[in-house]
C-alpha cells in the first residue's frame, strides 16, 4: 500500500517473499507485514516519505525493493513547518442529537460508572486503602460479596486507588502539584459517587492541604481518615468499613438517566502500536472522535512524546495562534527534558513498535496524531489539568499508557477508547477502557480482549468513516452500561500512575 503518490516508501500488508515483484518493484529480501519496502531509490540523507510526511532520513543509499527500518533510516531534528497545508475547519452538525444513559450529579457533570473510591495521600496509606477496599470485594472477612452489595444495585463496586509517592518530595515542588492535580481530579470526578481520602499523617501530601483543593459545595461526597489520628491499622480499616458502607448508601440516590452526548469526554490513547495503527485504528477513532466533537462532547489527546514530528499537523488546527504556540512551547520542553538525562526523543518507539514495522519517533507520531481527527485543537492543558472548553484538547503528558490515562482520567475524561496493534489489556477504573485493534489476526488471537476490530479497515471489508460511526456507538453502548472486556476481566485496579517529576528526598 502506498498511503500517498508523492511517498518514496509502501507498506507491506502482508508479508512479501524476496524476489517478488509488483508496480515495476522487485523485492530484494523477505518484508515482513507491517514493515517498509522501497519504492523508488533513496540516496543517503534524503528524506524518507511516508503519509506524505518525512519520518526519517536514510542512513545509506536505499535501492527500490528493500527493506526499509532501523539499519537504514536515521532520526535527526529538521524543519516540519514547510509541510503545513491549509487546514479547512468543519462546522456541519449531525440532523440528530445522540444520547446516552448516564449518572447525572449535582454539579451537572455525567458520570459513566457508579463508583465509590479510596484514595490514599501516600504510599504509607497504600495497604490500608486496599485492605478496605477488598472487604467489598471477597469472602475474606465472613460476608459474601452479594450479601454486602445486594443492597446497593446501582453501585459497580469500590476500589483503591493508590500510589507509591506522596512523601520524599518537595513540599513547594512540581511533583507535588502533580499529584495533587491527580488526585482531586479523581475525587471529583463524575465516575465517583463517594470518596475515602486516607492519610498517614506525617507525609508531605497532607490530607488538610489535599481539601484545600476543594469547593465546600464540592467536598459533600469526600470524607477522610488519618491514619494516626484513628489508632492504627485495625481501627482505620473498621472505621474506613463504616464509612464505605455510608457511601455505598448515596449510590441509591443515582440511576442512570437519559442525557446528551455532549456530555461525554473521551480519552484518546494508543499502546503497543504497529505499522497499522496510523492507517486503521487511529485515523478510525480520530473519525469517532469527529462525532463526538460535532455533539458537542469533548476528546482528550494526549503522550507529548508520541506526538514529536507531527506536532505542526496540530498546530496548524489551533484555534488561535495562543493555542498553537502553548503546544510548541511543551515540545521545547520535552527536548530539554529528555536531555537531561542524557536521552532523545527518538527512543520512544520500543522494541514491540519496532517489530511491528515503526521505525522512528517521526512515523509513530504521524500514525498517533491520527486520533485526533480533523478537529479544530481548542485548548492546550497541563497534565491531569481539567477541561474547562469543548471540543479536542491536548493534554500534556509522557508516552507511557497508565500515566498518561490517569491524567486523562484526572482531567475528566469519562470513556477511554484505547488502540493496539501488538495487542494490550489495559484497563483504568473508575473509567471503562475500549479496545481497539489495528489489525484482524491480533483481534482474533486476543479476541478476549478486544473490544473492536479495525482490521476490517486492512481487510477492505470497511473504510475509515464507517469503523469511526461503530466506534462512536460503542462509545455511546459503553457509557450507558454495556462493560468493556477490559472491564469483565477486573482490569483497572492497579493502572493507576501518577505522573512524577522532582528529586525523590
Amino acid at each position: 500500500m502506498r498511503l500517498h503518490p508523492k511517498d518514496n516508501v509502501g507498506l507491506a500488508l502482508t508479508k512479501i517473499k524476496e524476489n517478488c515483484s509488483f508496480e515495476n518493484v522487485i523485492a530484494q529480501e523477505n518484508i515482513p507485514a507491517g514493515h517498509k519496502i522501497a519504492l523508488a531509490e533513496i540516496r543517503k540523507g534524503d528524506a524518507v516519505r511516508k503519509y506524505n510526511q518525512t519520518i526519517g532520513f536514510a542512513s545509506q543509499k536505499i535501492n527500490v525493493g528493500d527493506h526499509v527500518h532501523t539499519h537504514n533510516i536515521e532520526f535527526h531534528s529538521f524543519e516540519r513547518f514547510p509541510e503545513v497545508g491549509v487546514f479547512q475547519n468543519k462546522n456541519t452538525k449531525p440532523d440528530k442529537t445522540a444520547n446516552f444513559q448516564g449518572y447525572l450529579r449535582s454539579n451537572g457533570k455525567v458520570g459513566t460508572r457508579n463508583y465509590i473510591g479510596i484514595l490514599s495521600t501516600v504510599n504509607c496509606s497504600a495497604t490500608i486503602s486496599q485492605r478496605i477496599a477488598a472487604y467489598f470485594k471477597s469472602e475474606s472477612y465472613g460476608e459474601s460479596f452479594n450479601d454486602i452489595m445486594a443492597p446497593y444495585p446501582s453501585a459497580d463496586g469500590v476500589i483503591a486507588l493508590t500510589h507509591d509517592s506522596g512523601c520524599g518530595m518537595s513540599i513547594e515542588g512540581e511533583g507535588l502539584v502533580l499529584l495533587q492535580r491527580v488526585l482531586t481530579g479523581y475525587a471529583e470526578h463524575p465516575n465517583f459517587a463517594g470518596i475515602l481520602i486516607i492519610g498517614l499523617g506525617c507525609e508531605v501530601n497532607q490530607v488538610s492541604s489535599l481539601l484545600k483543593k476543594f469547593e465546600p459545595k464540592d467536598r459533600q461526597h469526600i470524607r477522610t481518615l488519618i491514619i494516626q489520628e484513628n489508632g492504627g491499622t485495625r481501627k482505620t480499616i473498621e472505621n474506613g468499613i463504616k464509612i464505605v458502607r455510608k457511601l455505598l448508601e448515596g449510590t441509591k440516590d443515582f440511576q442512570r438517566v437519559t442525557v446528551s452526548a455532549k456530555h461525554l469526554c473521551i480519552g484518546l490513547e494508543c499502546g503497543g502500536s504497529d505499522a497499522y495503527s496510523g492507517i486503521s485504528a487511529n485515523p478510525a477513532l480520530g473519525a469517532a472522535a469527529d462525532l463526538v466533537v460535532e455533539h458537542g462532547g469533548s476528546a482528550i489527546l494526549s503522550e507529548t512524546p508520541e506526538i514529536y514530528g507531527a506536532e505542526h499537523l496540530l498546530i496548524q488546527r489551533a484555534v488561535t495562534p495562543e493555542v498553537g504556540n502553548k503546544l510548541m512551547d511543551l515540545i521545547h520542553w520535552w527536548e530539554k527534558y529528555v536531555a537531561i538525562f542524557q536521552g532523545s526523543l527518538n527512543n520512544n518507539p520500543s522494541p514491540g513498535n519496532k517489530a511491528g514495522g515503526i521505525s522512528t519517533i517521526l512515523e509513530k507520531s504521524l500514525g498517533a496524531v491520527a486520533k485526533g481527527g480533523t478537529s479544530a485543537l481548542v485548548d492546550v492543558i497541563q497534565y491531569a489539568e481539567q477541561i474547562k472548553t469543548k471540543g479536542l484538547v491536548f493534554m500534556d503528558s509522557p508516552g507511557y499508557d497508565p500515566v498518561s490515562v490517569t491524567g486523562q482520567v484526572a482531567s475528566g475524561a469519562n470513556v477511554v477508547c484505547f488502540t493496539t496493534g501488538r495487542g494490550s489489556v489495559f484497563g483504568c477504573k473508575p473509567v471503562p477502557s475500549l479496545k481497539l485493534a489495528t489489525n484482524s489476526l491480533m483481534y482474533n488471537r486476543m479476541i478476549e480482549d478486544m473490544d473492536l476490530n479495525c482490521g476490517k479497515i486492512i481487510d477492505g471489508t470497511m473504510d475509515v468513516q464507517e469503523m469511526g460511526s461503530i466506534i462512536f456507538q460503542k462509545i455511546l453502548a459503553t457509557a450507558s452500561g454495556e462493560l468493556t472486556k477490559s472491564e469483565e476481566f477486573g482490569f483497572g485496579d492497579y493502572e493507576f500512575a501518577s505522573w512524577k517529576i522532582g528529586a525523590v528526598m
